[in-house]
């Protein structure tokens, strides 16, 4: 089963590699595909891991479901999303 999900907050490949490495946590995602230009994130994934859960995972990570969050959430998670676009930077530089 393939899921796309447009999100929020996503910047550059240092976003995209923390979302592929968060996804890929679950043993049910066999493929992250992540186009930063249209911010958009394609999972690949069996039918026993709900969507509701790829997307409570992406919102944990600062990159929520797009137009899902307003007022202080929006901010919280977009205060996320730099910690984890950051460590994907790290992750990748090494």
């Amino acid at each position: 089963m393939k899921t796309k999900i447009i999100i929020d907050n996503m910047k550059c490949g240092g976003c995209a590699g923390s979302i592929k490495k968060g996804l890929k946590s679950f043993t049910e995602v066999s493929e992250v595909v992540v186009d930063v230009e249209n911010e958009s994130v394609e999972i690949t994934h069996n039918d026993d891991l709900p969507i509701e859960k790829l997307k409570e995972k992406l919102s944990s990570m600062g990159y929520p479901e797009k137009g899902t969050l307003e007022g202080f959430d929006k901010f919280a998670a977009n205060a996320k999303s730099y910690v984890s676009c950051a460590i994907g930077k790290i992750s990748n530089d090494n």
